[in-house]
């Protein structure tokens, strides 16, 4: 992570109009108010000598630039980058030939000299905030040789010795490094962290709509099959009446065959669909038949286990809750392991009284030590960096930028799953030979999601048949 993390703090990244005219007008009132009353503290109550006309030159002139800046853009516009660079550099400018008229870095205000930094390397490009960065630290240097010293009204001078002026230069000067690194990782990150968590959330919102579109198809296969019956039956009989017209039989036959199209239609839409029921809740085995499915034609031999035996031979397995957290976050985790395997995944899935635990293994070569720490958060890939891809997502999936690990991890925590990853140990693959494949480990990377049973687990009292309960009905003589 840290890799990719300097990558983009190198690279700098589109940062350009994150900034509000507003907010820096308002920063610099606040700026030049606070000057204002310095000025005159230090003039009424601490007799320091002022250059009064210098500095009053220099407050009129921070005050000019936000006028016009009002007056020349609205309120709500955003600047552009050569803009807000141009803005910070204005500030820093203003701010330091205030400091040299009044005694440079032995003036307590030098620190505020860090306010531009930081907000450049909080808003701006790298290459922008750098060259902030860089001017700040040309104009703490000037205070340091060539600022004039601060004196009270009696001529007595307030001159530190060299030594405190050299460190107070070394601590600005550090701290305006730090700073700008800083502010910059934590911008980067958190605008990382912003744009994934979007991802995650769009994909979630992909899975509801599949599901709610599936019950819609489930429900109009069944309400439209009936009509499309009688209409084959119908067209059957007027075929073998209009045995003599021949092109009266031909266009019976043709409405039969689309009916016998259509039904295949909403076999389809039926086996894609469910019921309300279905959208629920369902057994354990059909909540991993359909994370794994679209993967199932990818090349891998997939292989799913219930307690070590087959998981769709299991008779009395866990009725659980379906929901588009734990679907979509199960199919991001085999879809990582069928990216990865050599030939064959694992899915196991084991319940105790009080955790139901499913893992996702593979033959690969497992998770690199390095980024094993660090596996779930944003941006965090083993893939080769020319093999990603430059974006949110690619056809459709997340490849090669580790969304798919961190969209799986968000959504499986939200349905209330704790998440890890491993490697398996070095000698699983020796114990592997010889034994049947259904018998196997994983000898690669394994994700698990671990489940609290009150939280996945339908209780006995709420089980009923997925289709409900068949109403009841009498007979009576008319």
């Amino acid at each position: 992570m840290a890799e990719s993390l300097y990558y983009d703090m190198l690279r700098g990244g589109a940062r350009a109009r994150w900034v509000r005219l507003k907010t820096l007008t308002t920063l610099r009132w606040f700026a030049v108010s606070g000057q204002a009353i310095a000025v005159a503290i230090a003039v009424l109550l601490f007799d320091v000598y002022v250059p009064l006309a210098p500095c009053i030159l220099a407050i009129a002139i921070a005050i000019v630039f936000n006028i016009v800046s009002m007056q020349v853009f609205p309120a709500n516009q955003r600047l552009s980058e050569r803009a807000a660079t141009i803005s910070m550099l204005f500030d820093l400018g203003q701010l330091s030939a205030l400091l040299i008229l009044v005694g440079g870095l032995t003036n307590p205000f030098a620190m505020l000299i860090l306010a531009p930094v930081t907000i450049s390397a909080s808003t701006l490009t790298l290459r922008s905030a750098f060259l902030v960065a860089l001017s700040a630290l040309c104009l703490v240097s000037i205070m340091a040789v060539a600022s004039a010293p601060l004196r009270f009204e009696d001529g007595e001078l307030l001159l530190p010795p060299p030594i405190y002026i050299f460190g107070i230069w070394a601590a600005l000067t550090i701290s305006i490094c730090f700073m700008t690194l800083y502010a910059r990782r934590v911008t980067v990150e958190t605008y990382r962290m912003t744009r994934a968590l979007r991802a995650a959330e769009s994909a979630l919102a992909r899975e509801q709509r599949l599901t709610a579109i599936g019950g819609l198809a489930a429900a109009a296969a069944h309400e439209l099959g009936t009509p499309l019956a009688t209409i084959k039956l119908v067209s059957s009989e007027l075929a073998e009446e209009l045995a003599d017209d021949a092109e009266l039989r031909e266009d019976a036959e043709l409405i039969r065959s689309q009916a016998d199209r259509c039904r295949d239609i909403l076999n389809d839409l039926r086996q894609g669909g469910r019921s309300d029921e279905h959208v629920r809740r369902l057994p354990i085995s059909a909540l991993v038949l359909e994370a794994a499915e679209p993967h199932r034609d990818r090349g891998a031999h997939i292989i799913m286990r219930y307690s070590g035996g087959p998981l769709t031979s299991v008779v009395e397995q866990p009725l659980v809750y379906r929901r588009p957290e734990i679907i979509h976050g199960l199919r991001n985790l085999i879809q990582n392991a069928v990216d990865f395997a050599e030939t064959t995944i694992w899915i196991d899935v084991s319940e105790t009284e009080n955790v139901l635990r499913i893992s996702v293994g593979d033959d690969g070569p497992g998770y690199p030590e390095d980024l094993l720490q660090r596996l779930g958060d944003p941006y965090v890939s083993s893939r080769p960096r020319a093999a990603r891809t430059h974006g949110d997502h690619a056809d459709g999936e997340y490849k090669g930028m580790g969304l798919g690990l961190f969209i799986a991890k968000t959504l499986l925590e939200r349905s209330g799953a704790r998440v890890s990853f491993a490697t398996a140990e070095r000698g699983v693959r020796r114990r592997n030979r010889g034994a049947p494949l259904e018998a196997r480990s994983p000898s690669g990377a394994v994700a698990a999601a671990v489940w609290p049973v009150e939280s996945i687990v339908v209780p006995e009292r709420d089980e009923r048949p997925a289709l409900g309960d068949n109403p009841k009905f009498s007979i009576q003589n008319i």
